[in-house]
């Protein structure tokens, strides 16, 4: 399981060293020996550089990173069909349903994406580790759509270059609450993880949390909602939902961040629908878009139709 880490040093400083600082802050979903492997391993920054486990903590300093747990380590091959929407000696798209989990973690161990890619019996990369071979970016569990799996390293490596230098572009579509008045728009937000439940994500006040950008275009508005074209530049986690939830807008069907009536709709209504990148062999510029799936449709046919 891996999860990404980014904390502001808090007053009073109770613990001095940045590992005993990190495993209480995550405990106890993370150890103080899972957090000193990923501090050796170099996954950790205190303020923008690597840190090492017996690195000086105070106050106001920023810790950001991946932690990763040890207690999955491998993941098994299951016969899971899946959505192949291209393939090559490079690279897999899948176009992933709602529902299904991209790698093994807590909760997860089987089931996943990635165990039905290993199913295959086809190369992937190993630069994502032995729960993620092939995992170049990642979709909510809720969150239907294209997914972009590397079979080589280096394939692995030249994907995540154009992730880093924002030159591929994903664009999404998601039915929100309400009726947004401008044509078109941007969420410059950053974002952290909530302080209160770990697994949610938060905005964060100006100069906390990392940097999130979200634009947004309206594709078609209805009464009680709007259907928007959503072009993520930053990839944060949950960062969509929680950018729409920070206008007001919530993501129909977002149980974790829209209200309680969330509950009686049967999906999340966000739909990873084109992505845009230069292949990792060719150079060319590559793009490929996956319909609204027909229970999505439903939920927007129902918006349309509602007076």
């Amino acid at each position: 399981m891996a999860t990404s880490v980014d904390l502001t040093v808090k007053a009073p400083v109770t613990v001095k060293r940045i590992d005993a600082y990190l495993a209480a802050a995550m405990a106890p979903e993370f150890s103080r020996e899972e957090v000193k492997r990923c501090l050796l391993a170099g996954k950790i920054f205190l303020n923008g550089r690597a840190a090492i486990p017996k690195d000086p903590v105070s106050e106001g300093d920023r810790v950001t990173g991946e932690l990763l747990s040890e207690k999955t380590t491998t993941a098994e091959p299951e016969s899971i069909p899946l959505d192949i929407l291209y393939e090559d000696a490079s690279i897999l798209v899948v176009n992933k349903p709602a529902g299904l989990v991209v790698h093994p973690g807590a909760g997860n161990k089987k089931g996943t994406l990635v165990n039905a890619l290993l199913g295959r019996n086809t190369a992937l990369s190993s630069m994502g580790g032995m729960l993620r071979p092939g995992i170049v970016h990642r979709l909510d569990k809720a969150t239907s759509g294209l997914l972009l799996v590397a079979k080589t390293n280096l394939a692995h490596r030249k994907l995540q270059a154009q992730f880093a230098s924002r030159s591929l572009s994903k664009y999404y579509q998601a039915l929100v609450r309400g009726k947004i008045d401008y044509e078109e728009g941007h969420v410059d937000v950053p974002m952290g993880r909530d302080p209160k439940i770990r697994r949610k994500m938060d905005t964060a006040r100006p100069g906390e949390g990392r940097e999130a950008l979200t634009h947004y275009r309206i594709l078609k508005r209805f009464r009680y909602a709007t259907l928007l074209e959503i072009k993520l530049v930053t990839g944060r986690t949950h960062q969509i939902r929680v950018h729409m939830r920070h206008l007001g807008h919530p993501v129909i069907g977002d149980t974790v961040y829209g209200g309680p009536a969330e509950a009686a709709e049967p999906r999340l209504a966000l739909h990873a629908a084109r992505i845009e990148f230069l292949h990792p062999k060719t150079g060319k510029m590559t793009k490929f878009e996956s319909p609204i799936p027909v229970e999505m449709k439903a939920m927007i046919e129902k918006a349309e139709k509602k007076k």
